[in-house]
Order: structure tokens, then sequence, then C-alpha cells
């Protein structure tokens, strides 16, 4: 879906950088900002550092002069602003507004205000929506970037979201034979060093066999084990000599 993120009048370069990264860590990268304080604030490297390699985001990003021109082919527009107004269009949480607008065929564009003053109230007056992040009553000031962010971020999530990636190897489970030989190997480990009487065994063996069922080993973690049975029976037989 055609997604447009759109800050008017911003004042501080590293927002725009902190924009940029906000969109895409989300998968978006159409970014407009109306008269901005810097007109190179594209190219000032304050954007640049806190863009953190969105830079792809920053070198497609258009600056314009009105709201119009920052609007033109979206069907649908959504305020973000915190102040609340006797009118204007409804107010929402983002996550409660997103999900019908996702099985739409609109094109969206988020609106920001600068960071001293918010949204003037005619520009809050055109939009659909207006949108207000759940945040502590006592304290609720977002930083620009951040409120970006949180609102890429459910918006990505109403349209399908990304899959997790794993920042690890994937487990390789151990099988019960070799579970088995695990206890095996720990068995004679202790009796070796005094724990386990094989003339009396009582129920030792079956309740580790429970006990190593429910950590659902892993092959890595069995030879770990065994390695500690290893240098059990090696430490009982240099005690025995």
């Amino acid at each position: 879906m055609k997604t447009r993120f759109v800050l008017i009048q911003t004042s501080h370069a590293g927002n725009v950088g902190a924009a940029a990264r906000a969109l895409k860590v989300m998968g978006f990268d159409e970014l407009v900002l109306v008269a901005p304080r810097w007109p190179n604030v594209l190219k000032r490297e304050e954007t640049i550092q806190r863009a953190s390699g969105a830079l792809d985001v920053l070198e497609k990003a258009r600056i314009v002069e009105t709201l119009d021109e920052a609007l033109d082919g979206i069907s649908h527009l959504c305020a973000t602003a915190m102040t609340p107004r006797d009118f204007g269009p409804p107010v929402k949480t983002p996550r409660e507004h997103f999900a019908p607008l996702a099985r739409t065929d609109h094109s969206v564009a988020f609106l920001f205000g600068s960071e001293r003053f918010g949204m003037q109230n005619e520009d809050v007056y055109r939009c659909h929506t207006c949108l207000s992040i759940p945040t502590n009553p006592g304290f609720g000031s977002l930083n620009l970037g951040a409120a970006i962010q949180v609102i890429a971020y459910e918006w990505r999530q109403a349209l399908g979201g990304f899959g997790v990636q794993s920042a690890t190897a994937p487990v390789r489970p151990a099988d019960a034979q070799q579970v088995a030989g695990m206890l095996g190997h720990w068995e004679k480990a202790l009796v070796d060093v005094g724990f386990l009487d094989p003339a009396a065994p009582k129920k030792l063996m079956p309740r580790l066999n429970q006990l190593f069922n429910r950590a659902d080993l892993s092959q890595e973690e069995i030879h770990i084990l065994r390695g500690v049975a290893k240098a059990m029976i090696e430490t009982a037989e240099r005690a025995n000599r």
C-alpha cells in the first residue's frame, strides 16, 4: 500500500535523520518535508549521522513548500496530535485505526507537525483521523523520531509485519538414542564417584531420564553432559590409583 510520511516545518535536522532510519527499519521509504527550517536539511551532517545508514531514504526524500504539494496523490490523511481539540476528525489509537485501514485500497499519508508547536488546526481538520499514541497520562511527550517509529511499526504490523530473524543457529534436538547413551554414560560416572549404588539403584536413573526428557535437550547439550560424565569418571580413576 502506498505510504507517505510527511514532516511539517521540522526544525531539528537530527529528527529528519531519525525519521529516515525509522522508516527504513519498517520497510518504508517515502519521506516528504514541508518547509523545513534548513533548506539543505537532507545534506546536513547531523541528519546523515542520525539516519544511521538509511541514506537511500534521505536521497529519495523530497522538500516542498506547501502541504498541498506533499499530499499530491494521497487519498487518506492521518494527523498525529497530542493536544485535544474541540473540533476535528475522530481521535483513534494507531492500532485501532490501522486494522481496518490496511484492508482498503487507500494511499496513506501520516502527518507530523513541528517539534515545538505540533500540527496547526487547519492541517488537522483536513485529515480523516487524528492518531493518538497511548502514553503515560502523566507524561505523554514523545520525541518526533520516536513518534514516527511507533506509527511506522504499528502500520507495518497492520500490513502484515516482518518475520523474526533468529540471531542464533537452529537448535538440533537430541533423539531418544542420544539421550539413552548419555544416561548410560552418567550411570557409570555416578557409580564411579560413589553417588549411585548399583546394588540398590532405586529409581535414580528413571528419574534422571524424566528430568532430561523435560529439559528437551539439544545435541550440543548432550555433548556437554557427556563431557561432564567423562570428567567425573576420570576424576574417580585418579582418586582410586
